[in-house]
């Protein structure tokens, strides 16, 4: 068995954010598929008795410790393998600063707009979708403007807070009806970078579930 199991399903940005984090830092680990769209596995009683009780994935199984949330289970894996780290107080407090406003107002929006308009049967309304929309547009122009002066979230070198903001924004722009990288030319810059760093795949490419199966 793996040092790591990562339960997780190939549309979840949550979980990528995890996946690509154990990837980059060369852990030893495999995906736990979690059968989100057909079966709902996360909603029975079972898994959240013996899993997540919150019934979500991502879930960081280390040993003895279950850890789900993204932001603890990148955190957990910077603190142990002292990478993605930030250092010292003040970028811990950055770091953590920019994981909440991700979970929150970037992929926050971003996650659920895909969802409804992708995903759900059916499809969201439309006026949910533009209230979303209006978020998620302001949300990135936010993060767009910090990529102007810096190559990397907190500075010179990519930390979490950059694995956390990218959870969503490798999947393929028909998912969500409008193109990211070719908006907002700082995050197109700097997803490139992320995609040189060493041992980077794609969401589809890292965890199981995809392509959806047609029914």
């Amino acid at each position: 068995m793996a040092d790591y199991q990562l339960h997780c399903f190939a549309q979840s940005g949550n979980a990528y954010r995890v996946a690509l984090m154990l990837n980059l830092i060369g852990a030893d680990w495999e995906p736990v598929f979690v059968d989100f769209f057909v079966k709902g596995v996360q909603r029975t009683s079972e898994y959240r008795a013996d899993i997540n009780e919150m019934g979500e994935v991502p879930v960081l199984v280390h040993g003895g410790r279950k850890l789900s949330q993204s932001g603890v289970c990148l955190t957990y894996l910077a603190k142990r393998s002292e990478r993605f780290k930030p250092n010292g107080e003040d970028e811990e407090l950055e770091a953590l600063r920019w994981i909440i406003f991700d979970n929150q107002k970037v992929n926050g929006y971003l996650g659920p707009y895909r969802f409804l308009r992708c995903f759900a049967r059916p499809a969201g309304d439309p006026t949910v979708l533009g209230f979303l929309k209006g978020r998620i547009d302001n949300s990135l122009a936010i993060l767009d403007r910090r990529l102007a002066a810096r190559p990397y979230v907190l500075g010179e070198r990519a930390t979490i807070a950059d694995l956390s903001l990218v959870g969503y924004l490798f999947y393929p722009p028909e998912e969500f009806g409008f193109d990211i990288a070719a908006q907002y030319s700082n995050i197109a810059l700097w997803l490139t970078r992320i995609k040189a760093l060493p041992r980077w795949k794609h969401p589809y490419e890292l965890m199981p579930g995809h392509p959806l199966p047609r029914g």
